[in-house]
């Protein structure tokens, strides 16, 4: 994948979704909510200036970002503003 994000947009890719419960219990596919974390994958220059960086994990809102489709694999590219926080 050759992608550069640009001005303070980040290229998420999202968390894996679990697919059962504590107890056992598997969820089926038409259930599941996609997950509102990922890990960055390549940040925009103004993104670096306001701390977040290649390799973080970041919390995001339900609705926030703009899906994309890359090597046939999904993305999402949020403004640096969308994204909640940056998970330690």
């Amino acid at each position: 994948m050759n992608f550069q994000p640009l001005a303070n947009r980040v290229l998420i890719e999202r968390e894996e979704e679990v697919t059962t419960t504590a107890s056992g219990i598997i969820i089926p596919d038409n259930a599941k909510e996609k997950p509102l974390q990922g890990k960055v994958l390549a940040v925009g220059p103004d993104a670096k200036e306001e701390g977040i960086s290649e390799g973080d994990t970041v919390v995001f809102g339900k609705y926030a970002g703009t899906e994309i489709v890359l090597d046939d694999k999904e993305y999402l590219i949020l403004n640096s503003d969308e994204i909640l926080g940056i998970l330690k």
